[in-house]
């Protein structure tokens, strides 16, 4: 166990299945990993030197016991996972499209989750669950609106967040589906995380479907209170907000995998540069490099650059960034 983590990471973790590419009925055989969106973050975190912790809710089955030996072998600490004995631990299943147009084969290159999440353990999770040794030592706790929308205990549980002593970071992540009754006191629930937390991570269209905003000037009026807020917009250019200050910061060229955990693996390499203390551009460039870590590959978490490979790419030009290509700047 880290006595001292840098960082938390607070939410339901996932068995993911992944499907031959192809129409799903055609599978035969499905391939196991791990997703989840703070566990992914967690696990770009301890890649980038950042001691982190996981916080969660598991079944006692073989799923459950597969997700704590992954996070645990890549790092990340579980001791503040807890294992329920009434509920089973969630999972979804990952389509990949092979172009055929056959049945519902998706178009190459594209993907699709379907999930299988509703009465799980992590959708239990609670104020009960949170770890105050870990908590109150850690210098970020992170979390998404994925956890908020689990269930009305989960939302206690990430408002009892927001008054915590560390700096809170929350990535808006909005799903629909999640949220079942409770859909139209989402956007007002989604705003208080807003309003409370330090850092804030959002999709410029999700924001708009939540808040009818994208325009990240629009959003930084709408919610001033977060020191640190990060839009990412559909021109492929995040914009960061320290204070009143603002940085724009184009995507890298690369060829497009999967998206699956692209925001997340970005979510991770920012705040590895906030807490490395590193300038609001590289800060930036840092989330993108992790980010096409995990676009360029499959899978939900990012094999990030070597750190030799990040400080070479982080010390670029903005002129040479901004025209750099992702597989020139990695080895191998």
């Amino acid at each position: 166990m880290y006595s001292s983590p840098r960082a938390v990471c607070v939410g339901e973790g996932l068995v993911v299945l992944v499907a031959e590419p192809g129409a799903l009925e055609d599978s035969a055989t499905f391939s196991r990993t791990a997703g989840g969106a703070e566990s992914n973050v967690a696990r770009v975190l301890v890649q980038l030197g950042v001691s982190t912790s996981w916080i969660s809710r598991v079944g006692d089955d073989g799923f459950g016991r597969y997700l704590v030996r992954q996070l645990d072998e890549s790092g990340v600490d579980v001791s503040g996972v807890a294992v329920d004995a009434s509920r089973p631990t969630g999972m979804y299943v990952k389509e990949r499209g092979s172009g055929t147009g056959i049945g519902g084969d998706l178009g190459s290159g594209e993907s699709r989750m379907t999930y299988f999440r509703t009465g799980s353990a992590a959708s239990a999770l609670s104020v009960e669950d949170l770890s105050a040794e870990l908590i109150d030592a850690a210098e970020v706790v992170h979390f998404s609106g994925i956890t908020v929308a689990l269930s009305e205990s989960a939302e206690s549980m990430t408002r009892a967040l927001l008054a915590s002593p560390s700096s809170v970071s929350f990535d808006l992540n909005f799903r629909p589906a999640l949220w079942g009754s409770r859909i139209d006191r989402a956007p007002t629930i989604l705003a208080d995380h807003v309003r409370a937390s330090d850092i804030v991570l959002m999709g410029a269209d999700e924001a708009e479907l939540v808040f009818g905003i994208c325009d990240p000037a629009a959003l930084r009026a709408e919610f001033p209170e977060p020191r640190h807020l990060i839009v990412k917009n559909d021109a492929h250019v995040v914009t960061a907000f320290d204070g009143s200050s603002r940085v724009d910061v184009p995507a890298l060229t690369l060829d497009v995998v999967e998206k699956i955990g692209a925001g997340d693996a970005f979510a991770g390499g920012f705040l590895a540069g906030l807490l490395t203390k590193v300038s609001a551009v590289e800060r930036v460039r840092l989330g993108h490099l992790c980010a096409a870590g995990a676009l360029t590959a499959h899978g939900d978490v990012a094999t990030v650059p070597t750190t030799s490979d990040l400080a070479a790419a982080l010390s670029l030009s903005d002129a040479r960034w901004s025209s750099a290509v992702f597989t020139d700047l990695v080895s191998g």
